[in-house]
């Protein structure tokens, strides 16, 4: 499992990051460390990259690969935890560059004891942490009709979440609902029609795995530490899988880009509140060349943004 994982969009991650030797760095979403070992590649001797994961497969997997880079400091849990690790390290202000690489990762996706793929029987749980929560299989035992429908729908844009809820709800009361597998194929009964190369419980297992593992509320906490962290020329880099992740860190950038709107009446020093950020070039995709040797890479966006003095 552990060397079937591709970072995306590697070159352009770095190239956005512009690693200096003596730099001190964030990796929000260590993964399987692609992005973070190639970092450590261009970092020098004073340099150092902190990196952050919820999944204590992660966090094993980093201490056996890196056993000897001092130059690495990891820390499992969230990278809502950013500015208390950064803070304590004497860090604030002082980052140089900061990735946050959203999403399940392909070792994740590819356990199927850890319940994230559709296509693979196993467990549903779905839980980035498996040692912390409710996984996906108890929050469905214990959801009402209405919260499993709004979950679909908000997080997953489902247009048959009402269906699906139906049909879960309808289905538990025979048996729990304890597999991938038995959820999928309830969602395939439920949904009509077929969209051409999209299974049918895609969005759903997407919009459970998001909510189980609060992905978004995550990244909104998580944003305003990542600038507050770095340093002014400072660069903040997000690879978003899905629309809503997409939208949360545009809009960030934008808002954090014009500063404020406040009314034009409101008698307020302008300096008090100047914009923070500056977008970085445009957003960027994988090339057809990475998306054919990395199919996952396919629906990645890059955006960036540097952090004004």
């Amino acid at each position: 499992m552990e060397g079937s994982h591709r970072p995306v969009l590697l070159s352009e991650v770095l190239d956005a990051l512009q690693v200096k030797p003596d730099g001190f760095y964030v990796d929000g979403t260590f993964g399987r460390g692609g992005h973070a070992a190639a970092m450590l590649e261009r970092l020098g001797a004073k340099g150092r990259l902190l990196a952050f994961d919820k999944d204590p497969q992660a966090v094993a997997f980093a201490t056996r690969r890196f056993a000897d880079e001092s130059r690495l400091l990891m820390r499992r849990g969230s990278f809502i935890n950013l500015a208390s690790v950064v803070s304590e390290l004497g860090w604030q202000g002082k980052v140089d560059g900061i990735l946050f690489d959203l999403g399940v990762s392909s070792p994740q996706l590819d356990d199927a004891e850890r319940g994230f793929s559709f296509l693979k029987p196993g467990p549903l749980d779905m839980r980035m942490n498996p040692e912390a929560g409710r996984s996906a299989s108890q929050w469905l035992a214990a959801a009402s009709e209405r919260e499993i429908a709004d979950v679909l729908w908000k997080y997953g844009e489902e247009r048959y979440s009402r269906r699906i809820a139906r049909s879960i709800v309808a289905a538990r009361e025979t048996a729990p609902i304890a597999t991938t597998e038995q959820l999928a194929e309830l969602i395939t009964q439920a949904v009509p029609g077929r969209e051409r190369h999209k299974h049918p419980a895609t969005r759903s297992f997407q919009a459970i795995r998001i909510f189980i593992n609060r992905e978004l509320e995550d990244l909104e906490s998580a944003l305003p530490q990542a600038v507050d962290a770095l340093a002014p020329g400072g660069r903040l880099a997000v690879i978003s899988f899905h629309s809503l992740e997409d939208r949360i860190v545009k809009r960030f950038i934008r808002d954090q880009q014009r500063g404020p709107q406040l009314p034009p009446d409101l008698p307020v020093l302008p300096a008090a509140y100047a914009p923070r950020l500056r977008a970085v070039g445009k957003p960027v995709y994988p090339g057809a060349q990475e998306v054919e040797s990395n199919p996952r890479a396919r629906s990645a966006v890059l955006r960036v943004a540097e952090r004004l003095s």
